[in-house]
């Protein structure tokens, strides 16, 4: 028999006649507040229970089941929820992480398909080909996670923080990132002839200062507003792009076609290596 008890008060929340939680049927629970820190859970199935601020630091959520599963203000710091299932195709359908604690978790090849993961800490959290479209990460801290062939595919991302993030090879397409802090952010490849791909992205008045997007993919794709000091856009494809009113100084657009870019507005002058039709007007 396991017991499930409250991580204040020590009440038995939940009595669970097996000697494991591993594999365990904990659907439609009431665990608000439950002490699972270091509990091994892997492959559980947690559908529409309720972890409300439950602690879970530590814990082993490795192909675990949370669709439906409510971990608002949940502590998940440092837990394993390598290949665990949290989204869904109906934003319904998908748990509920607003507010959690999940830095230095590990989210590898996690699904988080519209997962409400609002206002969340994910610093240092490992998110590498996780499968995050649609999702909703706006006001979370993402510093420094670490995510190369992630999926953020049409994600909200504004006002998040990614400084220094790992993005390396993601997919970001249509993806809102408007006010986002993504100073020292590598969107670069870890592959020859690689790229990662922002087409459509919106990174309105977003902090790149230092970012390294050479050979992106940026076709369609609204920098304006942005800061783009000191970034490296070298063989960056940047057509159809807004450049409205960006700071591009000392960035590096060696190898980039401007022809189709807009690019009105901007401080061109203090650019490097910077080749634009004689047509274009109003650049400073």
């Amino acid at each position: 028999m396991v017991e499930i008890k409250h991580r204040e008060t020590g009440q038995v929340l939940e009595r669970i006649d097996a000697h494991t939680l591993a594999g365990a049927d904990l659907r439609d629970m009431q665990l608000n507040g439950a002490d699972l820190r270091n509990a091994d859970l892997t492959g559980a199935n947690l559908e529409s229970s309720d972890l409300v601020g439950a602690l879970l630091s530590g814990a082993r959520l490795v192909d675990a089941v949370l669709v439906a599963t409510d971990l608002s203000n949940a502590d998940l710091s440092s837990a394993d929820l390598t290949q665990a299932h949290l989204g869904a195709e109906r934003p319904s359908r998908a748990a509920t992480l607003h507010g959690a604690n999940l830095s230095q978790a590990t989210l590898e090849r996690a699904d988080l398909r519209h997962a409400d993961v609002r206002r969340a800490n994910l610093r240092g959290a490992n998110l590498g080909h996780a499968d995050m479209r649609g999702t909703d990460f706006q006001g979370s801290d993402l510093c420094h996670v670490v995510a190369p062939k992630a999926l953020f595919i049409r994600a909200n991302l504004r006002e998040a923080n990614l400084c220094g993030a790992d993005l390396r090879d993601c997919h970001l397409n249509d993806a809102n990132l408007a006010g986002a802090s993504m100073h020292a952010a590598d969107l670069t490849s870890a592959l020859p002839g690689g790229f990662t791909v922002i087409n459509l992205a919106n990174f309105e008045g977003a902090d790149l200062r230092g970012s390294k997007l050479r050979s992106v993919s940026a076709q369609e794709t609204n920098f304006r507003n942005a800061n783009l000091t000191d970034v490296d856009l070298t063989n960056a494809v940047l057509g159809g792009a807004i450049l409205r009113r960006a700071d591009v100084t000392n960035a590096d657009f060696s190898g980039v076609e401007l022809a189709s870019v807009t690019m009105e507005f901007a401080n061109f002058s203090k650019a490097r290596n910077a080749v634009y039709p004689s047509y274009k007007k109003n650049l400073r």
